[in-house]
């Protein structure tokens, strides 16, 4: 059975990578001022606590014996103060480790999303789109816990760890060794299930991703799945998906899981041996053992499994969040094919003057899409681009924007290499229609200022009336201003394209590229458009990709693209007269009309 991409796990690291976690400490270190402050506070209230039961073991060792009510009072105000400190050290812990832990989840996602913003179509073309999702949304906020607590409380308790065993070892050396016999059995622990823990992790994030791109898929495509009676068919591939994600979940946290039990009984074991050995020494004097001795140093006994119990917390979250590092990571590597080469200056004011010189590319190595193409289009003109699908016409027009890098040869505009300019200071200057009509959420009147936010309501309702969307966009119930939802859904075909018409003739741009531009608009409003483009197209150079050959008559010449290479070139005449490709692909769209 052939697996769809969204049922593909991603490919696993094998080993712990260190360097992750000095990555994601880059992240840190711009809060480590307020994080420093967070820190004193805790281990200053931390030390301070760990003087409450030594108060305790005065009062029941001196205060208590000799009816010093006066000394009780004493340590019970000592006891109420260092109370106070540690409640305000607390919440003020809480406070600015929430705030600095919400920053560096943002300033990920932050740089996740940019990235994403300068990857190239091919980076999207290979992976399913909720794949991509998970990483931006899920996996950072997974990390949101371990950077608000985790890291403050793991240090905070290491440094208890330390006081705890100043303290105890001063009150009896004998109690404390005993009580560390439980730690190399912890350390069995944690060997044990190290390994298969980060497994486990690793393997619920690619289940996770799997189950969100289907779901991403599945909801951009419910029309599909409607119309072709898929629902029960669908189900049945997300219930597995779910039961396998369900089944990895499980697995991870049994791991999980082992480890706080594992720490409690260590912890309730040696705790009872203390019990046992410290009552049995209290009948001998000598030992030094007395009453309020054992409550104190049951009391550090809690407190020292508390921190190896919060230890081990952090080594799972560790563990699983690593596992969330290396996708989030692997994304913002991805490297970024298309870029500003090192000295890249800005492109001049385009006149208009476009050269293809021995143009060669392709998708996948080894496998060509155009074999060195050449032609030149002078300012002004309008070129057509026709042919079989899949022969490369919108790969030219693709190169044109610079969306991909040519493999070999060079595209030059007005005789400069459009990869020796900014991609920005050349983009700004085109205008793009896609064969997607994409419409964002949002206004009808922010859809189409899209391109260029500084021009005014009127520029926007001239866009729209030269590609006849007017009348169709007053027709709504509150004209310009109505919402449409995400993808354009309240539209037709045909209004999205002419609301991605009237954005790209908006931006003013010297170099016009309509990629299917009239493939969903009616004849009656293709005849009214055309009127309007006429006007728009005199002193732009225009790239116009289109299948219905009645659109592209009036080109000034029309490539006939097919097996990578420009079969025919000329005007739609000169093509006529010679009866090739263009010839038979015109006659057979005209016999079937006359048919009609």
């Amino acid at each position: 059975m052939a697996r769809n991409k969204y049922d593909v796990d991603e490919i696993l690291e094998d080993k712990f990578d260190v360097n992750q976690l000095k990555r994601l400490a880059g992240y840190i270190s711009p809060y480590k001022g307020q994080m420093a402050i967070v820190l004193f506070l805790m281990l200053s209230a931390s030390a301070l606590g760990m003087l409450i039961p030594r108060f305790f073991m005065s009062v029941m060792d001196d205060c208590i014996p000799a009816k010093d009510m006066q000394g009780i009072w004493k340590y019970v105000i000592y006891t109420a103060i260092i109370a106070l400190y540690i409640c305000i050290s607390l919440r003020t812990k809480i406070k600015l480790m929430t705030r600095v832990g919400q920053n560096i989840v943002h300033d990920l996602r932050y740089d996740i999303f940019k990235h994403l913003q300068e990857l190239p179509f091919s980076y999207y073309d290979d992976r399913p789109h909720g794949k991509i999702q998970v990483r931006v949304v899920n996996y950072v906020n997974n990390l949101s816990d371990l950077l608000s607590n985790g890291i403050i409380n793991t240090v905070t308790d290491l440094c208890n760890l330390f006081f705890i065993l100043f303290f105890m070892l001063s009150i009896d050396v004998k109690l404390t060794l005993i009580c560390l016999c439980g730690l190399p059995v912890l350390i069995g622990v944690i060997i044990f299930i190290k390994k298969r823990q980060r497994r486990a992790w690793q393997i619920q994030s690619n289940k996770q991703s799997n189950l969100n791109a289907y779901i991403a898929e599945s909801i951009n495509g419910i029309r599909v799945t409607q119309a072709f009676v898929r629902e029960e068919e669908n189900r049945g591939i997300f219930n597995r998906l779910s039961d396998g994600y369900r089944e990895a979940w499980m697995r991870a946290v049994k791991y999980n899981f082992i480890m706080g039990p594992s720490v409690d009984i260590i912890s309730a074991v040696t705790t009872s041996f203390i019990y046992v050995l410290g009552i049995m020494w209290m009948s001998d004097t000598a030992s030094g053992i007395t009453v309020g001795v054992l409550i104190a140093f049951t009391s550090y006994i809690g407190r020292f499994w508390q921190p190896i119990n919060t230890l081990a917390s952090f080594y799972n979250s560790l563990l699983t969040a690593i596992s969330y590092l290396e996708r989030i990571f692997e994304t913002i590597d991805e490297p970024v094919l298309v870029k500003d080469k090192e000295g890249a200056g800005e492109m001049p004011p385009i006149q208009g003057k476009v050269e293809f010189k021995d143009v060669t590319f392709s998708y996948e190595d080894g496998i060509e899409i155009l074999k060195k193409i050449n032609f030149t289009a002078e300012k002004g003109q309008t070129v057509a681009i026709v042919g079989p699908t899949g022969a490369g016409k919108t790969t030219i027009v693709n190169l044109l924007s610079r969306f991909y890098n040519v493999d070999s040869g060079e595209v030059l505009i007005d005789g400069v290499n459009i990869e020796d300019v900014t991609i920005r200071s050349l983009r700004t200057q085109m205008g793009v229609m896609m064969q997607d009509s994409f419409i964002f959420s949002g206004s009808i009147m922010d859809n189409i200022r899209y391109g260029n936010k500084t021009v005014s309501d009127e520029d926007v309702i001239r866009a729209a009336k030269t590609v006849c969307a007017h009348n169709f966009i007053m027709e709504m119930e509150n004209g310009y201003d109505t919402q449409v939802n995400e993808r354009g859904s309240r539209l037709s075909q045909g209004q999205r394209q002419l609301i991605s018409f009237a954005r790209a003739l908006l931006a003013d741009p010297k170099i016009l590229i309509l990629d299917e531009a009239t493939s969903s608009i009616d004849t009656e409003t293709e005849i009214l458009l055309q009127q309007g483009l006429n006007k728009l197209l005199e002193g732009r150079t225009s790239f116009i990709i289109a299948h219905r050959l009645s659109t592209i008559k009036n080109a000034d010449f029309i490539m006939y693209i097919d097996k990578g290479g420009i079969r025919e070139k000329g005007s739609h005449e000169e093509l006529l007269a010679q009866k090739g490709e263009y010839y038979h692909l015109y006659m057979s769209q005209y016999d079937f009309l006359q048919e009609a």
